[in-house]
């Protein structure tokens, strides 16, 4: 596991790790968690571990989702990171997070960490896209002063898309 240079007052950030699973598990369990994402939830934790150990956007792309713990106890409350579509060559931020950290200002927190992350890496843009129903996370989205752009279907889903010049 790789501690990163991103901390913010109440926050840690690291790369996804075994120690990961479990909670990353039951974040993707959660019903109200996977209902705007467009994700299928993974199986059993087996099937979270395969994952966590297949994921290699950090070595391909030199950068990726993170796990996020709540500094003063260490408990695990999600992911949030850029992704980069080698497709369309365009960096994404998304963030998850365990149904009980919502409406505390973590989502916020961990996107603003992220994209000065971003800044000194030297990228210039950033997009954020989320189904058009998913309010919580247009507001965040709209926090971090991105713009809309867009609205595209995938899989019959109706998403925005939102942009911002770093």
């Amino acid at each position: 596991m790789t501690k990163l240079p991103l901390n913010t007052s109440r926050l840690t950030f690291s790369e996804f790790s075994k120690r990961d699973a479990e909670g990353f598990f039951l974040l993707n369990s959660d019903p109200e968690v996977m209902r705007f994402t467009g994700d299928v939830a993974f199986k059993n934790l087996e099937e979270t571990l395969s994952f966590i150990r297949k994921y290699n956007d950090y070595e391909l792309h030199g950068m990726g989702r993170w796990t996020i713990r709540l500094k003063s106890t260490d408990k695990y409350i999600g992911w949030c990171g850029l992704k980069y579509h080698p497709d369309t060559q365009e960096v994404d931020i998304g963030f998850r997070l365990m149904h009980n950290a919502w409406n505390k200002g973590f989502a916020t927190e961990a996107a603003i960490a992220c994209l000065e992350w971003a800044k000194k890496k030297e990228v210039k843009k950033v997009v954020a896209r989320c189904m058009i129903h998913n309010s919580a996370s247009k507001r965040v989205i709209e926090k971090l002063g991105f713009a809309f752009t867009h609205s595209f279907k995938e899989d019959e889903v109706e998403w925005h898309q939102h942009e911002l010049e770093l």
